[in-house]
């Protein structure tokens, strides 16, 4: 089964969504990218003992809402990439609204799902809709700390992850196996985590300098080595405020390297990996193998960068690449 050839077609057949032509086209776009968060519900309906089919309504909304939750970043971030651009703010804005309303109108209509599953999967989906936007807002505040970083970590990303391998899971699961359900969303939580701070290492690493570097934005590795004292902390501010100037980046990128900012990340990555294994050690799974795929995915660059010497564009590479 094409799991994004299903959600194509579970959205496609809503009327709304035919007859307004820039919503349709905006998410025949996103479908054709088939971005991998949007296996997470079948991955976690399959590990308990699920079929993909019955996870296709809850990957459908999670696809939905990860269309909604872009559409807001790209314009919190100013991203040159977002959609925005291309048809204003205001469009943007309201299609987002759309988007998040579709994701929960894909549940309330599910006819395969039972009452207490679908009423269960609306409130997750609403709960992690409310936390995101939370965590949206303060990640427009820009966290200077290392306490607030951490709690936008848990209220715009690990939410995320975490209903979607939680309202997978309510798609195969009985309605007595609320636990494995729990246990479920908190591996997606951890997941999540790692994924911010992998993402956090890309963005820091790459070159040229993305816009956390222009905007004088704080990523994880960046944040530790502007609040952490180090031998070459007023160095790495100065560059930072001069990121576009030869050589500066280069410079602030090995500074990273040599203060421990990439190598705590490194650590913080790899510790969460750590209980995620032992989470899902715990947990009977009629299959096991997708989701410690999943896992072992965000954390074999990791493994690599450990064995090896890599450059700031190799790594860079090697994490873009693995998610």
């Amino acid at each position: 089964m094409n799991i994004y050839t299903a959600i194509a077609d579970l959205l496609f057949a809503f009327p709304l969504v035919q007859s307004w032509p820039e919503m349709k086209s905006l998410l025949q776009r996103a479908i054709s990218a088939e971005p991998c968060d949007w296996q997470l519900p079948v991955a976690a309906c399959q590990a308990v003992g699920g079929t993909a089919a019955q996870a296709i309504p809850a990957a459908a909304a999670i696809a939905c809402l990860q269309i909604s939750i872009v559409l807001i970043d790209d314009m919190l971030d100013d991203d040159p990439r977002g959609e925005y651009h291309r048809i204003g703010a205001a469009a943007a804005a309201n299609m987002a609204a759309a988007f998040q309303a579709l994701s929960l109108d894909v549940i309330a209509q599910c006819q395969s799902l039972a009452p207490h599953a679908k009423l269960s999967i609306l409130q997750h989906l609403n709960q992690m809709a409310l936390t995101i936007a939370c965590g949206q807002y303060l990640d427009a505040q820009n966290p200077m700390d290392e306490a607030s970083y951490w709690r936008l970590v848990q209220t715009k990303s690990a939410p995320f992850f975490g209903v979607a391998l939680q309202i997978g899971a309510l798609t195969g699961l009985a309605a007595t196996e609320t636990q494995t359900a729990v246990q479920m969303r908190q591996l997606g939580e951890l997941y999540g985590e790692m994924i911010q701070i992998h993402d956090d290492l890309g963005d820091a690493m790459a070159q040229p300098a993305n816009s956390d570097w222009l905007l004088g934005r704080s990523p994880l590795p960046i944040l530790f080595a502007k609040t952490v004292p180090h031998p070459q902390q007023d160095q790495f501010l100065a560059l930072c405020n001069a990121i576009t100037h030869p050589g500066a980046l280069a410079e602030a990128q090995t500074i990273l390297i040599r203060c421990g900012a990439v190598s705590y990340c490194l650590d913080q990555l790899a510790s969460r990996y750590e209980v995620a294994k032992d989470l899902l050690a715990q947990m009977s799974l009629a299959y096991e193998a997708g989701l410690t795929e999943l896992l072992n995915l965000v954390f074999r660059p990791v493994q690599k960068l450990l064995q090896t010497v890599e450059t700031p564009r190799e790594w860079a590479a090697d994490a873009k690449a693995a998610v």
